[in-house]
């Protein structure tokens, strides 16, 4: 009897753990999050990416760009199509920061690979060499590496940009300086004799008229200067108070620095590339405390969702830490700069238009961008239709306060108020 109310007792044990483990599974089965389709196939992105050469670390980053877009939309499940969905893929080739290798290598990317769709390379000199290739097979190219307003001035129709170009370098700033509502500010615009500096100042100079601002002084210097007495003398005699302008590192540093030593009091200096650098405030120390630079985007920008409903535009994308995050992750621990942000912005751009245009069409896809106004983590993104010129991006202002790059200026990424008039300049 004991042996049989034993076998009676396993028994009904098993029973019920074969119960309970049918109704988990019967539970786990009604609750579990339905299986994704399976991707009906493969959107291909072709581009060439300067890994040697002169180019290489702005390369190297873009490359990481690019590739943490193209990741961020495929966790998503793909890019949707006619009902579908798509996955994205790179197709790549070293140019070798080489604008003789360009054109023969996006020939092959679109005659041999067969991609669909194409992302520039870097520098406004490549791009202008691969730009002629894309139009001549009517294929959709994302500028993400030329910011010369040029390469939009040749009448291309399949060339979209989706950073600011080097007309409106200058804009943020300007519009960050009329909004102080000084009326004793005095500009001197002094800038390099280059091309991009060339645009850039012309712009500022559009900028500064358009908001009533005032130039007293204005000077281009040679490309490749460093001796700036004289230019900063005249500007003084001149009683310009805000100096605005520069080019690249070696020249911005040295007008800066020779500024400080000359006894130059200045409300505020606003230069490209030089300030945006942490080898600027390595180098000047006291003398960059306060300097104003222009980026096409920093760590730090406010850029969120709740900013695009405010504006009334769409958002798009990972978020600023997001984008950071998945960066990183994927460049095994490098920090992003600018050229890695637009990599990655000019791949979400490139989907949002094919799923607006719901095609993989190329005159459907460059259509869909005329209608694209929306905010990433990059910023806004639109582009005029004629040109695809890109009209809606700000450049970010950083100040060096207390040793630290703020974010100034646009508002909607700002993290940090406007240090004016420069004390350590304006007051000594």
């Amino acid at each position: 009897m004991k042996y049989r109310r034993a076998v009676t007792r396993t028994a009904a044990i098993i029973i019920a753990a074969i119960i309970i483990v049918a109704i988990g599974i019967g539970i786990w089965y009604v609750t579990r999050p339905p299986k994704a389709p399976a991707p009906a196939g493969k959107i291909v992105i072709g581009a060439t990416i300067s890994l040697k050469g002169k180019y290489a670390h702005e390369g190297e980053m873009t490359l990481w760009g690019v590739k943490t877009g193209i990741e961020w939309i495929n966790q998503q499940g793909g890019i949707t199509v006619e009902g579908e969905k798509y996955l994205l893929e790179l197709k790549y080739y070293d140019d070798e920061s080489s604008s003789e290798r360009v054109p023969e290598l996006y020939s092959k990317l679109i005659e041999e690979d067969k991609v669909n769709f194409l992302l520039g390379p870097y520098s406004s000199g490549l791009t202008k060499a691969a730009a002629p290739v894309a139009e001549q097979h009517e294929m959709v190219m994302v500028n993400i590496g030329g910011a010369s307003d040029s390469i939009h001035q040749q009448g291309y129709k399949y060339i979209v940009q989706s950073w600011s170009p080097a007309s409106r370098y200058f804009v943020s700033a300007i519009d960050m300086l009329a909004n102080l509502n000084d009326p004793e500010i005095k500009i001197a615009l002094i800038y390099e004799h280059s091309t991009f500096a060339v645009v850039a100042a012309e712009g500022a100079e559009k900028e500064i008229n358009a908001t009533g601002l005032q130039i007293v002084y204005e000077k281009m210097y040679e490309k490749g200067a460093t001796e700036f007495g004289s230019i900063i003398n005249e500007a003084m005699a001149a009683g310009a108070n805000v100096l605005v302008g520069g080019g690249h590192f070696a020249d911005g540093a040295a007008l800066t620095q020779q500024a400080w030593q000359l006894g130059w009091k200045l409300k505020a200096i606003i230069l490209m590339v030089a300030p945006t650098l942490p080898e600027f405030y390595d180098q000047l120390g006291e003398a960059a405390e306060n300097v104003v630079g222009v980026s096409q985007w920093e760590i730090g920008v406010t850029y969120s969702p709740e900013i695009a409903e405010d504006l009334g535009i769409e958002w798009y994308g990972p978020t600023v830490d997001e984008f950071i995050n998945l960066f990183k992750n994927i460049s095994d621990g490098v920090t992003p700069d600018y050229h890695g942000a637009v990599g990655t912005a000019g791949v979400l751009y490139l989907a949002k238009a094919i799923e607006k245009a719901g095609s993989l069409d190329q005159d459907a896809v460059r259509q869909a961008f005329n209608d694209l106004h929306i905010m990433t983590f990059f910023g806004e993104l639109k582009i005029d239709s004629e040109t695809g010129l890109q009209i809606a991006h700000k450049m970010i202002a950083v100040q060096w306060q207390n040793g630290t790059k703020m974010i100034v200026a646009p508002s909607d990424a700002a993290n940090a108020e406007l240090v004016y008039p420069a004390p350590n300049w304006w007051e000594r």
